[in-house]
Formats: C-alpha cells, sequence, structure tokens
C-alpha cells in the first residue's frame, strides 16, 4: 500500500512539473537563407568582416555570432581563439559563462509558475521567505567598521520589485555604493559566481538580514534580485532551482548545452575568460570568482542571477520561444498573455526620458529608442552579460542577434555596438 502511495505520489509530481503542449508548433531554429528571409547577403558580408578585423585588432580574443530571422538562422561564425594559451581556436558551439543573461531565463521559471496561480507578483517576497521579515532602510553606517542602523521602509518588497531591479536590494561586490560593499562582504553574501560549498538557499537568507538602499519600487538599483527568485522558486516548486530549469525549461527546448555546472563531456568547450595585457591575451586570474566555476569547485551554488553558461544557438532558441509568443516546437513554456506582460513596463517613470523601459528581466526599446536609430523596432528587448556576452531579438523583425565573446579588463572592444547596428542595417526586404 505504502508502494502504491509513493508511486501515486511521483506520477501526481510528474504530471504536475509536466510541459504542456501547444496548439501552435513552430519548428526549431534551423539553417536557412538569407536572401530568403530578407537579409542581404553582401551586409552580413560586411558584419562578418568586422568580427575578423576585431580579432585581428586584438580587441577581442574570440567570439560567436548568430543572427536568425523568421526562425532561420542566417548567420553563425566562429572567430578568433577560445583560449590563446592552450592554442584552442573558437568552434560555433563553444559554451560561454553567460552571466546576466541567466536573469531572463530566472524570470520565466518565475512566471511559469506564477501561470500555474501559485502566487501573485505583488506578494511580499517575505510571505514565501520569511527571513525577509519587515523591510529596513540603511540609515547610518560607521566606515571604521561598517556597522550601521536602519529605518523602517514604506513598503515591503514584492516578486515584482525582485524581477524589475525596484526591489532596493543591491549587488554586493559590484555594487555601485560602497557602503554596501562592505555591508555584503562582512555579512558573508555570495556575488554572482563561487566554486566554495554554499547554497543559494544559505546567501539568500543571508541577505534577507540586510538594508536596503532605498525604499522597495522608488528606483532601479541593479541588484541579486534574480539570485532571491532562484531560492523562491526552490520553495514554490519543491525542486532544486537546477532541476526545476531542467525538466521545465532546457529539456523541452532542447537546450542541451545550458548548464550551471558543465557536464564532463563538456568542460573541453568551455571558453576561458580572457584579459589583453602588452598586447597578448592571457587567462584572467582568480579574484573574488574563479573563473573555471563552471567546471570545478564544490557546484552547489544555483545562482538565477548570474550562474549558467550556455552557447549562442541554445540562447538564441530561448529567445525565439519569446519571438514566438512563449511556443517553440509544440512545447508551450509561457502564454502569449504572459509575454505580454514580461515585456510590458513595469518600473513606471523611473527611465522615463531614456529610450527603453525595464520589464520582467528584460530591458525593452520604446519609440525614442527606434528613433535613435541602430537598435531595433519598439519592443525589441536585450540585455548581456558580465563576461562580454549580449543578445537583442526584434519581435516586429523576428531578428535575434547573439553575440558571445569571454573578456575581462579593458579591451577597447567596438564589437557591441557596431554588431547590433549593423544587423538591423541589413535587413534587406
Amino acid at each position: 500500500m505504502k508502494n502504491c502511495l509513493l508511486l501515486l505520489y511521483f506520477l501526481a509530481l510528474n504530471i504536475a512539473f509536466a510541459q504542456t503542449k501547444s496548439q501552435n508548433v513552430s519548428p526549431n531554429l534551423t539553417a536557412g537563407v538569407a536572401l530568403a528571409e530578407g537579409m542581404s547577403p553582401e551586409r552580413l558580408a560586411k558584419i562578418d568582416a568586422m568580427l575578423k578585423t576585431a580579432i585581428s585588432e586584438k580587441q577581442i580574443p574570440g567570439a560567436v555570432a548568430l543572427i536568425a530571422r523568421n526562425g532561420k538562422i542566417i548567420f553563425h561564425n566562429a572567430y578568433g581563439m577560445a583560449n590563446n594559451k592552450e592554442g584552442v581556436k573558437m568552434e560555433k558551439d563553444a559554451i560561454f559563462r553567460i552571466a546576466s543573461q541567466t536573469k531572463a531565463i530566472t524570470a520565466t521559471a518565475v512566471m511559469m509558475l506564477w501561470e500555474e496561480g501559485r502566487f501573485r507578483l505583488d506578494d511580499p517576497i517575505a510571505k514565501y521567505i520569511p527571513e525577509f521579515g519587515t523591510a529596513q532602510l540603511l540609515d547610518t553606517f560607521n566606515e571604521a567598521d561598517s556597522t550601521y542602523t536602519t529605518k523602517p521602509a514604506k513598503d515591503q518588497i514584492t516578486i515584482r520589485h525582485l524581477m524589475s531591479h525596484t526591489s532596493g536590494i543591491g549587488y554586493g561586490v559590484i555594487d555601485g555604493d560602497p557602503r554596501f560593499k562592505k555591508l555584503y562582504a562582512k555579512a558573508g553574501i555570495t556575488d554572482l559566481f563561487t566554486t566554495e560549498a554554499i547554497s543559494i538557499a544559505e546567501s539568500v537568507k543571508k541577505l534577507a538580514k540586510l538594508p536596503l538602499h532605498h525604499n522597495p519600487g522608488d528606483k532601479f538599483t541593479y541588484s541579486e534580485g534574480l539570485d532571491v527568485l532562484g531560492y523562491f522558486i526552490e520553495v514554490i516548486s519543491g525542486m532544486p532551482f537546477d532541476q526545476f530549469l531542467r525538466k521545465r525549461i532546457f529539456d523541452p527546448l532542447q537546450m542541451n548545452d545550458t548548464w550551471f555546472y558543465l557536464p564532463k563531456d563538456k568542460h573541453k568547450r568551455l571558453v576561458a575568460v580572457q584579459e589583453k595585457k602588452e598586447g597578448k591575451w592571457h587567462n584572467y586570474p582568480i579574484t573574488f570568482y574563479d573563473t573555471n566555476y563552471p567546471i570545478k569547485g564544490a557546484k552547489r551554488f544555483f545562482s538565477g542571477g548570474a550562474g549558467l553558461s550556455s552557447t549562442a544557438k541554445d540562447y538564441a532558441t530561448f529567445l525565439q520561444m519569446y519571438l514566438n509568443k512563449g511556443e517553440l516546437n509544440g512545447k508551450r513554456i509561457l502564454s502569449r498573455t504572459t509575454v505580454q506582460s514580461i515585456m510590458g513596463n513595469q518600473i513606471g517613470t523611473i527611465w522615463a526620458d531614456g529610450p527603453k523601459s525595464y520589464g520582467l528581466a528584460f530591458s525593452v526599446l520604446n519609440q525614442h529608442g527606434q528613433d535613435l536609430g541602430g537598435e531595433g523596432s519598439v519592443g525589441t528587448f536585450d540585455w548581456g552579460g558580465y563576461f562580454n556576452t549580449q543578445y537583442f531579438a526584434d519581435p516586429q523583425e523576428q531578428i535575434i542577434g547573439v553575440l558571445m565573446k569571454q573578456t575581462q579588463g579593458k579591451t577597447e572592444d567596438e564589437t557591441r555596438w557596431k554588431f547590433r547596428q549593423m544587423v538591423f542595417a541589413a535587413i534587406d526586404d
């Protein structure tokens, strides 16, 4: 009887977490022909030449670039070296640390659970992670010993605040306020990535006790909010965060090269993080993190804000799902109505005079941004990563651009803006 009950429990669990089918069946990303998709081969050749020049001028050590239109990959090339020290050439299936590009995937997972009616976006996070308690603002700070006092915040941190970087939480070692750098270091907060034996739950519970930059909802402060939501997903789903992503997003979308920690057979495809010294490329040294975190160490820290590694094609597949309004290859990841909300302005007038608004883990181009030129159409969404990766996707033009690099330090790299500007200039229909 006991075994039967356990079997029923696991069957129910599998049904609850099974990915739903869709009435729409758009194909997976496949190779296409530029002319057939309304793109100029001659102008794409200029992008190719620009990237080759960037390699020869040592702006970057290597890159993988991918452009897709209408669900067809019409440009996918590798350039330069994946590891100059070891003499490893870059390949199209190279794996890159995507850092903050993880945020969009975490936000997607949050919204999948939201669609199931598990919570409301304006619920206080303390309802699900009690350690957050009542929100407190930093009042006074002693530079000598990093002691501080707090005062009550006017509002409480909500799930929406965490997704839109308006919670008031900071970002530790990369925080713009030196007081918070010291506070987070003293509290032992794990920022970004680690090889140490710590879980996201342990780090988030420490973070929950610290004061905020500002009242929730008042300002945009880039933060560890998506790390908090990685742990939140574990609380709501009852599954380890990495397993949730594998079961609910990566396997259905066939993103087989996207991982927090790479399986052994993929280790050699991981691109080295490089810096330029005296005109030569060198592997970046260990600082507050070890760049080899995806393949070594305790492999326990599943950072919702920065922890994943992936390929250009895998990430383009994720973006294509969004251009298809939540579906790919018959797998419904999100409803089109949910995608509409994700792309909506979630920060009010905070960026009122800028070229973009901010949704739920994406920045989104507005009319002013379109009119400035070179960025795409209204509604184009984008972001990038700490190690010099970037993406953008234009729903109107059905264009995806992904440019993957792995650098730190000063590089004189101009490929970021040139790539995007030249992709949209290559439209020829």
